[in-house]
């Protein structure tokens, strides 16, 4: 690979999409499946570190981290030398039927860096979406009641039983009923567009989840709260410490089981192990994956030992835990730990500062937030900074490509910036002088 991967500078050198690319794309749209969704036509090839090079040649400065996947950046070179020492070793055994050492060996990494006392279980999965399936089974058998309560924006995953925890586009749930029964919904704290005109917008949810218990949902029959300590796909939401510890409080009240949703927000991104961990809230269930193996497929329910009381074959995978991710999650655990974290804490801090002034200064921008390297730019399109402008979101994000960076929408109006936890000053310097540029001229 040219050594110019390894750089910080874009470097666009053909028409997008290239020629190669072209042929790409047309051989994506007769062969794959169209339920992707996919916001330009960017063809990866290969990457390094906060670099992605296409099909074509041209480099690209990546924002997405592989919608947050990528954590200690593109084949890091610690992660890939675990992948291939463990490969020659042992790819796949099924930890379902026989044992490893790597299970037991990142379950105690996991355990150490759990936001709730010990003792912990365990279970692994491939995904985000099965570490929430595991988590719903693990809260029905361990309570033995049938139903949850999720929040409205919240993405969780498009199985099934994810799939009806889910709440954040109608799209993803249409033609798919009858969804499984049990999940109930309430609004989820929005501190920049309080629910019903409130000022307090957690005193406002908290009362939703409490009428939900006075109404429709009887209290002892609710398995578990579900909700993401920052919401991802919603907007990128960062709810008042008030929410999380008044779920906490309402949990604790009626022997509910609190699962937080860490699978976006977790492993490092918002600058502590946990986004949970901000609130001082200690959940019952942790639902984790995307950057806790640097692109490996692996989905981890961590859970109080107590809880996770299932029997041999109520619940198991076969692929989950393989050796290699494994493998590539101890090796980026070690990383976490040693300085990614950090780096996410100082470098988002550095963002936030610096983009605290575009609401005043840019127009359109209507709020900027964030935790470590989950930030959101939230764009409007009127004076009361109220009217959500998606419209003008897509155009900002493809105009950001066609400059060499990678950007992801989320909720009906943000545009997220979530960079491998690789990310320097001098990167987020780049990507923001190529973000202010796109959002001047799209304005």
């Amino acid at each position: 690979m040219p050594s110019a991967v390894s750089g910080s500078l874009p470097r666009i050198q053909t028409q997008l999409p290239g020629p190669r690319a072209r042929q790409a794309l047309a051989a994506d749209a007769r062969l794959i499946s169209p339920s992707y969704t996919r916001s330009y036509p960017m063809v990866a090839r290969r990457g390094r570190g906060m670099m992605v090079e296409d099909v074509d040649g041209n480099l690209f400065l990546d924002f997405s981290a592989g919608i947050g996947v990528c954590s200690t950046g593109h084949c890091h070179p610690r992660v890939v030398e675990a992948i291939e020492r463990q490969a020659r070793e042992l790819i796949h055994m099924s930890g379902t039927d026989f044992y490893y050492e790597l299970m037991t060996d990142f379950a105690e990494r996991l355990s150490a860096a759990a936001p709730m006392p010990g003792p912990h279980r365990v279970y692994y999965g491939n995904s985000g979406a099965e570490a929430i399936e595991a988590a719903l089974k693990l809260a029905r058998y361990h309570t033995r009641r049938p139903y949850f309560i999720g929040f409205y924006g919240g993405f969780h995953g498009r199985t099934f039983g994810a799939l009806s925890l889910t709440s954040s586009k109608v799209t993803q749930r249409a033609r798919f009923g009858p969804l499984v029964p049990g999940f109930f919904h309430a609004p989820y704290p929005d501190p920049y567009h309080p629910p019903h005109g409130c000022g307090d917008a957690a005193a406002a949810c908290l009362e939703e989840v409490e009428r939900l218990l006075r109404t429709t949902t009887p209290p002892e029959e609710v398995a578990a709260i579900v909700f993401e300590p920052v919401q991802g796909e919603g907007g990128y939401i960062v709810p008042p410490q008030e929410f999380a510890r008044g779920l906490r409080a309402i949990c604790d009240r009626h022997g509910i089981l609190l699962i937080a949703d860490e699978v976006q927000s977790g492993a490092g991104r918002t600058g502590k192990m946990w986004a949970i961990e901000h609130y001082g809230v200690e959940p019952d269930i942790i639902a984790s994956a995307k950057g806790i193996a640097s692109g490996m497929p692996l989905g981890v329910t961590l859970a109080r030992a107590g809880i996770m009381d299932w029997t041999p074959g109520a619940h198991a995978s076969t692929f989950g835990g393989n050796p290699v991710a494994l493998a590539a999650a101890l090796a980026t655990i070690e990383l976490l730990e040693k300085e990614l974290i950090a780096n996410a804490a100082q470098v988002g801090a550095y963002i936030l500062r610096r983009i605290e002034d575009w609401p005043r200064r840019l127009r359109g921008v209507g709020q900027v937030r964030g935790l470590g390297l989950m930030i959101g730019i939230e764009l409007v399109s009127d004076a009361e900074r109220r009217t959500p402008d998606s419209r003008r979101r897509d155009r900002v994000v493809e105009a950001a490509f066609e400059q060499g960076l990678l950007l992801l929408g989320c909720g009906p109006t943000a545009i997220r910036l979530m960079p491998p936890l690789i990310c320097t000053q001098a990167d987020a310097d780049t990507a923001l002088e190529i973000l202010e540029r796109c959002l001047k001229a799209t304005a």
